[in-house]
């Protein structure tokens, strides 16, 4: 299979902070600037570049409004952040809004975030996660344009799909326009896993679709809007700013760290199926220089690998710290299923204590209670993937309609 990578392009570096020195009026001409190359437009076109490289689509958007900007660490232009790009072409940003993990993307999983203020540039930051999952009408009175900008990784479960569902609300609500700069689906090119069933919605699953859904962030808004998926069936004003030269069958590689415990591919790509031992005792390897990339436990002794939790940037307090864990170091291959229970099946049959191994937020995870019992019962991958067969068929109907990509 190709491999088409996202690489970083010096020359665009020096480009970027020439347009920036430039008076304002000239500073129009840095999406130009973005384009050139120094052996011509050629090399950059076979780039695949986030929508926020496309400055000449938004930035007309954006002039002589107040702006709130929903973003982390990863909403980047090369390397230079999204803010600090807008604020030097003149944008008044009001406000930024930031997501679970914060806004320089450094907290735990589930950590609560407040609110604070950017010691680089001064503005405030309102937290989205935590109690306030939700713009308030209030936080919004003084902004007329909200901006997105974050990195997904294409599951169900990652907590900035939940984000960009409750900002699309409130938006709606205070009939703002909703601009998305769309980045590009590093799970993107296959859809799998179990579909949540109605009664299961939560912030780690908002809607009926799989665990790995295949689309991107702006696909997905058009989907939320177009299956009046928003509180009292509303529609958010939205502009999606595609990613240029990206399709479905590239394997896009993340420039940084979506959140920090996802800091390698091989984490990103087995994340959709290592995700489920949040929902058990079973530790997925916080706290260790490997997470997302091993699962283990003390009792499960008869597994190959071990590891000991720790204290760590992103896992302050990790599960079983301190503790000798039995486990399996995993590296994803393309030659095998790209998502699978097998990992959990393996954990649960070697478990001794099957009663204690699987608790409610699992359930959340799975969007599918059944499939608890179905592991319960002994059924391998191959028939809990023919369980959901026809929900997934339904789903790739469904999602033909919202594609953006090929």
């Amino acid at each position: 299979m190709s491999k088409i990578q996202y690489r970083f392009i010096p020359v665009l570096i020096a480009m970027c902070f020439f347009t920036f020195q430039c008076p304002e009026g000239k500073m129009e001409n840095l999406q130009q600037e973005l384009n050139k190359s120094k052996n011509g437009t050629k090399e950059i076109e076979k780039k695949i570049l986030p929508g926020s490289y496309s400055i000449d689509e938004y930035l007309p958007l954006l002039k002589g409004k107040k702006v709130g900007v929903v973003c982390n660490h990863t909403a980047l232009i090369e390397h230079t952040h999204l803010v600090d790009t807008l604020l030097r072409l003149g944008i008044d940003i009001n406000k930024i809004f930031a997501p679970e993990h914060g806004f320089r993307g450094e907290a735990d999983a589930g950590f609560h975030i407040s609110d604070a203020r950017d010691s680089a540039t001064g503005l405030p930051i309102i937290s989205l996660y935590g109690k306030n999952k939700k713009p308030s009408q209030e936080q919004l009175q003084d902004v007329n344009v909200v901006l997105f900008d974050i990195q997904d990784v294409g599951c169900r479960f990652y907590t900035y799909l939940s984000t960009l569902h409750y900002v699309m609300e409130a938006c709606a609500e205070a009939n703002i326009p909703l601009i998305l700069l769309d980045r590009p689906n590093p799970n993107g090119f296959y859809v799998d896993g179990p579909v949540l069933k109605p009664g299961m919605k939560s912030f780690v699953g908002m809607h009926p679709i799989p665990v790995v859904h295949g689309m991107t962030l702006g696909e997905l808004a058009g989907m939320i809007n177009g299956e009046k998926w928003l509180h009292n069936k509303l529609v958010c004003s939205l502009k999606v700013i595609t990613c240029k030269n990206y399709t479905h069958q590239d394997k896009y590689t993340v420039p940084v760290p979506p959140s920090p415990n996802l800091r390698t591919m091989n984490a990103i790509y087995l994340y959709p199926s290592l995700c489920f031992f949040e929902g058990t005792p079973v530790s997925v390897g916080r706290g260790t220089p490997f997470p997302f990339e091993i699962f283990g436990h003390p009792a499960l002794v008869n597994m190959p690998d071990t590891f000991t939790p720790l204290p760590a940037p992103g896992a302050k307090n990790p599960p079983l710290k301190g503790q000798l864990c039995h486990g399996r170091k995993l590296t994803f291959r393309f030659e095998q299923p790209f998502f699978t229970f097998q990992y959990l099946i393996d954990a649960y049959n070697s478990f001794p204590d099957k009663d204690k191994f699987f608790n409610r937020f699992f359930d959340l995870l799975t969007g599918d209670p059944a499939i608890k019992s179905l592991i319960k019962q002994g059924k391998s991958d191959d028939e809990l993937r023919k369980y959901w067969e026809k929900d997934i068929a339904h789903f790739l109907e469904l999602r033909q309609k919202y594609l953006l990509y090929p």
